[in-house]
Parts: structure tokens; sequence; C-alpha cells
């Protein structure tokens, strides 16, 4: 971890900031709205901070996740949930699609993960999915680049 000073981004522009944090609870809502299970919600959101390695939101999302219930073991896995009976097919499909947006610059989600998934979710669920990876993956990089700490 680098300890040199960064410009809190939040700080500096409120109103940006606090339009990206009604992005996410806009995209969240829609979530729910759409069927998503909570707890999915939070597990794509710590998947996402996971790939980009910010620690700042995956603190903050694991421990909304196991407020809300969420199985300890799930979220210890969920790196390799591919290799574990844990997660549903609707789970699978929309961690998998999560990945596929989170690594954009890996293949520009692939047909292949983006079709998976709609073989799944319907269409209100797969935008609702994208949706919560896109906001969290712009609040994981807000996060990263101002250096939020993590005590």
């Amino acid at each position: 971890m680098t300890t040199t000073q960064r410009v809190d981004l939040g700080k500096q522009h409120p109103n940006t900031y606090k339009a990206l944090l009604t992005l996410s609870a806009e995209a969240e809502s829609n979530a729910l709205d759409s069927g998503l299970d909570p707890l999915l919600i939070e597990l794509l959101r710590i998947r996402t901070s996971q790939l980009n390695g910010c620690a700042f939101c995956l603190r903050m999302h694991t421990a909304d996740a196991l407020k809300k219930g969420e199985n300890p073991d799930r979220i210890a896995v969920l790196p390799a949930w591919r290799e574990t009976g844990y997660f549903s097919t609707a789970d699978r499909a929309a961690l998998g699609l999560a990945e596929a947006i989170t690594l954009v610059a890996d293949g520009h989600v692939p047909d292949a993960d983006y079709e998976a998934a709609a073989a799944v979710l319907p269409d209100e669920q797969l935008a609702a999915v994208s949706w919560v990876v896109i906001a969290m993956n712009a609040l994981n990089r807000v996060a990263i680049t101002s250096r939020y700490t993590v005590a």
C-alpha cells in the first residue's frame, strides 16, 4: 500500500460523488425490483471489488453482506465460486457476467459470457446485474484512486 497523499475525489467534487452514489442506489433498487436476492447483490459487489483489489469496498460490502445474513463460507469461497456447490444457477450466471464486465479489457464482455447469463437471467435481471456491477466498478475506481484507507 502506498502512503502517498491523494486528493479525495468525493470531497473535491461532492456533487459528482453524490451522483455516483445515487446511481449505485438506483441500480440496487432496480435489482431488488427485478427479483434479485439482496445477498446476491452484495456478492456481486464483493466479487467486483475483489477483482479490482479495492480493500475499502471489500470491507464495506463484506460487512453489509454479513449483516444481511450471508453465509461466511460463501464469502470465503467467492473467488473460487465455479468450484463450489454454494451458488445457484442464477448466482453463477450473475457472477460470471460480473467478472466479464469488470474485466472488460480482457475480451469486451465476451458473447459466451453474456449468452450464458442471458440463458438463465431474464432481461430485467440481466440489466440489473450489469448496472450493479458497472456502478461498483466506478466506486472501486474512486476509492482506489483516492486511496481510501482501511484501518
